[in-house]
């Protein structure tokens, strides 16, 4: 068969392939339930194509918690030591800050009825905290399937963020890659499954540490516009795309961008080291993710020297100053929103090169509006 179907869970059907293991194209993937501490039951799917591998999180709402490129590990080291599963996470404590107490990965999604800082007076019946709730709901339906023609894989999940008389959405979160590929696409849906209206958000939080992440690494993207999120972001708004050397005590700054697309509305950003010989970028489509956010947050090794580079449908400010914007995706009863997001990794000093002169191109001629302040409209700080 050039198609094969693997179901791993569906609790519709009571079905939980707990040993799942089996040869793909390049390489193999697995499935297995850590143990011990907070990671205590957390299943873990990893996916090998032969050159890069990655493990995705289906108990932390399909989560991608890290990847291999060879021996080049891509991710952060987070003072919280995970995946930790969502047992352990306090969503609703009275801060709104009790989703850092899960937050080690890769790339996790913030959504999906909010998606940034925590709004918990907006809406006392049903709080937003810090980046909404998806990252930690478990999926009830994973499966793999695998064409040995193309040597195409896909892993999906589905996860439903769902309270009765409230929201009722649900993410269908999809990995894509092939044999031999230097990264993966990733590729969403969410759906409102409720017979009313109903709004969404959704923000990719993708985040990378050392090797990628070192003292003189750059940002590089093609900006038409970009805001400090607050004052603090403000001091360092002369050095917004460029990395400082670990520095006890350093206070998070955030910048909110503008960017410019290709005639299709695609874009591309990239992170490279110092040395301009390894880089990670991410490729999609400003129309379906219009607005892209900066958070860097380079403190001692110790306490998570991390940057963050995310996408998303609106900023992550709380989400009633999101919504009095006009930052929501409103879904009519049954539709849903699509999303994808291309994650390449560059293992080499030309294929660096390569994806920054693209990012030249859709630069152009044109120069960035870079402003010094925060600015209406755009931030709530």
């Amino acid at each position: 068969m050039a198609q094969q179907r693997y179901v791993l869970t569906d609790t519709a059907d009571g079905v939980h392939e707990a040993d799942f293991d089996k040869p793909i194209p390049g390489g193999r993937a697995r499935r297995t339930t850590l143990r011990g501490g907070r990671c205590e039951g957390v299943d873990l799917v990893e996916v090998d194509n032969g050159t890069f591998r990655f493990a995705v999180v289906p108990t932390r709402g399909m989560s991608l918690w890290k990847g291999w490129l060879g021996q080049t590990e891509v991710g952060w080291q987070s003072p919280v030591k995970g995946p930790v599963h969502p047992q352990f996470v306090p969503l609703t404590e009275s801060s709104g800050l009790g989703w850092l107490e899960g937050f080690d990965e890769l790339m996790c999604r913030c959504g999906l009825t909010n998606n940034g800082a925590p709004d918990p007076a907006a809406n006392p019946a049903n709080p937003y905290p810090l980046h909404g709730r998806i990252g930690n709901l478990p999926a009830h339906h994973v499966e793999l399937v695998v064409n040995d023609e193309s040597n195409e894989m896909a892993l999906s999940g589905t996860v439903d963020e769902t309270r009765f008389l409230f929201q009722k959405l649900r993410l269908t979160a999809t990995y894509k890659t092939k044999a031999g590929q230097r990264g993966l696409t990733i590729a969403d849906e969410v759906t409102n499954l409720s017979g009313d209206p109903a709004e969404a958000q959704l923000l990719y939080h993708v985040n990378f540490g050392p090797p990628l992440l070192d003292p003189g690494a750059q940002l590089v993207a093609p900006v038409k516009a970009i805001v400090p999120r607050d004052a603090r972001a403000a001091e360092g708004i002369s050095s917004w795309n460029s990395y400082p050397n670990e520095q006890a005590g350093f206070a998070e700054q955030v910048y909110f961008f503008e960017l410019l697309a290709d005639g299709d509305g695609k874009t591309r950003v990239l992170l490279k080291n110092a040395h301009g010989t390894l880089g990670v970028s991410l490729r999609y489509s400003t129309k379906q993710l219009p607005y892209f956010t900066l958070w860097k947050n380079t403190p001692m090794a110790a306490d998570g020297y991390v940057t963050g580079l995310e996408p998303g449908t609106n900023f992550p400010n709380p989400r009633s100053f999101e919504g009095e914007q006009g930052r929501v995706v409103k879904l009519e009863p049954g539709q849903t929103a699509k999303f994808e997001v291309e994650l390449e990794l560059h293992g080499d000093e030309p294929s660096v090169a390569a994806a920054e002169k693209q990012i030249a191109e859709l630069q152009g001629g044109s120069k960035p509006q870079v402003f010094e302040t925060p600015q209406a409209g755009w931030t709530k700080f």
